[in-house]
């Protein structure tokens, strides 16, 4: 593709997300106003309702543009048994921005719309913790390790906090995403935090470990996704807005939920290690893939 029709492909395609976006989502704002000045819980569903169906319009729509390149595959493995019915918690590395669309276009009619852990501070952003706080997305107050020395009183307000927000999910199937290495993937970070992995960050267990004891037996199966982007690594959310991603692999491996994933993460060590492991464990297994799909698509294109 020329430098000249890649920076149109970019510009049209900034614009038209930018559209779409303002499109599906200004519903959604006027829709939460409502849902703060008038409280009243059969109001607050049906517009819950009504903002998941312009959050499934907005993946509709970027799903439209990624058609519109005539160059993009997708490799995707395990959609198989997965269903609208269900609760799910979602587990991905994070490589890109690139990363949320993927998942929203591929996943919108497999599982429930997405639902995103959220820091407390980005419910005071204009607009934007309205639109989140109207889709019922929970906001967290994380409390570090060093307050709650200070203020022993405040040792598990953040998961009953979380308890409270999470209450809506047991009503209507949800999935909950968690980017467990808390950022994205780059080589300087990955060289920052002595990784002992090749292509991820170390995960983080606690995100998982409170949604898990948020919802309990809520979750129907934990989602472990592994997202690629084997032709276009350096660049794919760039890539993908110029028209030049030419390969997206995701890779969905569907992990039961039982009693050994339930248990006191804050509080009990026993636990908190055991977790810890068992997370660690598929981030191994998902490095390993990852090297794989690369090596794959290297020697495959060499061939060609």
């Amino acid at each position: 593709m020329s430098k000249l029709l890649a920076a149109i492909t970019l510009f049209l395609s900034v614009l038209l997300t930018i559209l779409v976006t303002l499109v599906c989502s200004v519903p959604i704002i006027i829709a939460g106003i409502f849902k703060l000045l008038i409280p009243v819980p059969a109001l607050w569903r049906a517009i819950s309702t009504l903002c998941n169906f312009m959050m499934y319009c907005w993946c509709e729509a970027l799903g439209w543009l990624l058609h519109l390149n005539p160059h993009l595959k997708w490799d995707v493995e395990g959609l198989e048994g997965l269903n609208k019915k269900n609760w799910y918690l979602l587990i991905c590395n994070h490589h890109s921005w690139a990363d949320i669309v993927v998942l929203c276009v591929l996943l919108r009619n497999h599982i429930p719309m997405n639902k995103y852990f959220l820091k407390q501070q980005l419910a005071w952003v204009p607009f934007l913790g309205l639109a989140c706080w109207a889709l019922d997305m929970p906001f967290m107050r994380r409390y570090s390790r060093s307050f709650l020395i200070r203020h022993p009183e405040r040792r598990g307000k953040d998961v009953e906090t979380t308890r409270r927000s999470c209450e809506k999910f047991r009503h209507h199937p949800t999935t909950i995403v968690n980017f467990v290495e808390g950022s994205r993937f780059t080589e300087e970070k990955r060289h920052q935090v002595r990784s002992s992995y090749t292509h991820l960050l170390p995960p983080k267990a606690a995100g998982v470990a409170m949604a898990l004891n948020v919802l309990g037996k809520q979750f129907d199966k934990v989602l472990d996704v592994t997202l690629c982007y084997p032709e276009n690594d350096r660049t794919p959310f760039f890539d993908m807005l110029s028209g030049r991603l030419t390969r997206i692999v995701v890779r969905v491996n569907v992990v039961p939920v039982d009693e050994t994933l339930h248990g006191d993460y804050v509080n009990d060590k026993h636990f908190k290690r055991r977790f810890q492991q068992w997370l660690n464990n598929l981030w191994h297994e998902k490095d390993e893939l990852i090297g794989s799909i690369k090596v794959h698509y290297k020697y495959k294109n060499a061939g060609q």
